[in-house]
């Protein structure tokens, strides 16, 4: 139940028959106005700018437009009982308790749900970090984006599948399975790993290492290019474990895990270049050489190439290298041909910072493949920073020196990493403070929600609250300012869930976690303060019914949130 859009339907009715009467005039695009709640309290309940929306159309000030508009809305809908004009040319309705009082009723356990939805079959990949040892903390912010934007769009009516593609082939695997490869020469012969700045000296490899002689799979490891074929099966196989290890404890399963080596053993990249050819989007050129530094080794040599600056990338993009082989850009296409196949409604990437060069080449390849027939959207999160004792923690995956994921999740837990890793958009450098997430205070948003939560149900125990018949209810006694401001937020919820599921930006749903259990500890406290404000009143049962009530449905709404945050909500703290 969204009042927002329930009112923004019922004013578009309105207007119609308005338009009818020749009283005023209605642009072609009908719904480009906002009805929402006022930042400043004493502007109303609700407020809309349609008369700014509209002044062009009728040749009239907002102001004016506003004023006739109002003349004819007053008295129409009983729950309002005053409406004022606001410049630069608002609307802002004033409703009466009742309202809010038969809102808070309706309110269920699909509360935060749309009645009008139309759902999708959406595809999210996201993580998808190379597999050449555990996750690190840089991926942990991608990790639960994703997982949390799947969630979000799950629970408001899509069917999700949640993938994670395995970039199992090229150099840097190569250059992982030789550093696994050393580790094993070191346990067995003795042999000194190599000083070679390419390979992987972390601790990981060793371990790695060791689970493969272990495991007894391999043997006659005198032969590097003999055994090459097997031993990167087994890298792989052990680096996937690491990883999907990580992501259990971050509480995330993926449904999908598509490697990169079979869709090029599979030739999806030949069919994508031939369906490409086809369409006349593959040529012979040469590249101009890149710009801004110096690059010393480069030379002008023809190459297959893809025309992406057709449809709006920077430049178009090599499918082969000089040595023949395809480039990595070639096989994402075939991958992104792979996604076309299965006929989703949406494609969403979710990628690191790093990545952000390649979204303009993405779009191009699904463009070109699909005649633009195929929706995908990219989203980037932005580098994460970490901050112990006021002090910024660095890191370098290939130096071996490196925070992991699991470091992190040991250290302040699986709630705080989710929580906060989403508790500012992707698109904004997120600084992550060890000493701030692990504070029980108003500061740390992750531990202010949980306690809301944890609060609300020390009460239902102490109680024995149960909902037994809400008919009997006298909901007028929920008549203190606080307790309308409560009402107000939760009917904040559903438009919430909507606007972060319609933009792909679920740092809205902790955000809006937040301030609602800012408000409930503000309730809580002023009953401290004052005896006439308490939760619970044993001299006044009506009251303390009502006021159980209120806060019940604060508990659906943050339990609701959590579970979409997979965050646990706890009854005790």
């Amino acid at each position: 139940m969204n009042i927002f859009t329930n009112y923004k339907i019922k004013l578009i009715d309105f207007f119609k028959v308005l338009e009818k009467n020749k009283l005023i005039k209605l642009p072609e695009k009908l719904d480009n106005f906002s009805v929402e709640i006022p930042k400043i309290k004493t502007h109303g309940d609700l407020s809309t700018n349609a008369p700014m929306i509209f002044a062009k159309e009728n040749n009239l000030s907002p102001v004016e437009l506003a004023a006739i508009i109002k003349k004819h809305l007053d008295s129409k809908f009983k729950e309002i009982i005053k409406i004022e004009v606001a410049k630069p040319g608002f609307l802002n309705f004033f409703f009466n308790k009742d309202f809010w009082y038969n809102f808070l009723k309706a309110t269920d356990i699909n509360f935060g749900k749309s009645d009008n939805f139309v759902p999708k079959k959406i595809l999210i990949e996201y993580v998808s970090a190379n597999p050449t040892g555990p996750l690190h903390v840089g991926h942990c912010r991608g990790a639960v984006f994703g997982d949390i934007l799947a969630n979000l769009l799950s629970f408001v009516g899509n069917k999700v599948v949640k993938e994670y593609y395995i970039n199992d082939y090229g150099n840097q695997i190569n250059q992982f399975v030789k550093s696994v490869y050393y580790r094993i020469l070191e346990i067995k012969n003795k042999t000194l790993f190599p000083e070679d700045q390419d390979l992987y000296p972390g601790e990981y490899v060793i371990d790695i290492a060791k689970n493969i002689l272990k495991k007894n799979n391999l043997s006659n490891f005198e032969n590097y290019n003999l055994i090459f074929n097997d031993l990167k099966k087994v890298c792989i196989e052990e680096a996937m474990n690491l990883i999907k290890n990580d992501l259990k404890q971050l509480g995330i399963v993926h449904n999908n895990f598509i490697s990169e080596n079979d869709i090029v053993n599979q030739n999806l990249v030949e069919r994508a270049l031939d369906i490409l050819k086809k369409k006349n989007y593959v040529y012979e050129g040469i590249l101009a050489k890149p710009k801004g530094n110096e690059v010393d080794d480069w030379e002008p040599r023809k190459q297959i190439l893809f025309q992406s600056t057709k449809f709006g990338d920077d430049s178009d993009r090599a499918l082969k290298k000089s040595d023949g082989t395809w480039t990595y850009f070639a096989n994402d296409v075939a991958y992104h041909l792979n996604k076309i196949d299965r006929k989703f409604d949406l494609l969403i990437n979710v990628l690191g910072a790093d990545h952000a060069g390649y979204l303009k080449r993405q779009a191009s390849c699904v463009s070109a493949l699909s005649e633009n027939q195929q929706q995908m959207i990219s989203k980037v999160c932005q580098l994460v920073k970490l901050f112990k004792s006021g002090n910024q923690l660095k890191m370098s995956k290939r130096a071996g020196d490196f925070i992991t994921a699991s470091d992190l999740i040991n250290e302040v837990g699986k709630d705080s990493v989710r929580f906060m890793m989403i508790y500012r958009s992707n698109d904004s450098q997120l600084d992550f403070d060890f000493d701030l997430v692990t504070d029980h205070s108003k500061e740390n948003p992750v531990f202010y929600v949980q306690y809301a939560h944890a609060r609300i149900c020390s009460l239902f125990r102490k109680t024995k609250y149960e909902i037994s018949n809400e008919k009997k209810l006298n909901l007028s006694f929920l008549n203190q300012e606080i307790e309308i401001d409560i009402i107000k937020k939760i009917a904040e919820w559903p438009k919430c869930l909507e606007l972060s599921a319609y933009h792909l930006e679920p740092h809205r749903v902790p955000f809006y976690l937040y301030e609602l259990a800012s408000l409930f500890h503000t309730y809580w406290n002023s009953g401290n303060e004052n005896d006439n404000l308490k939760i619970l009143n044993e001299n006044n049962p009506e009251i303390q019914s009502a006021r159980l009530f209120l806060i019940k449905k604060i508990q659906l709404v943050i339990k609701t949130g959590l579970d979409i945050l997979n965050v646990t909500a706890p009854v005790e703290m």
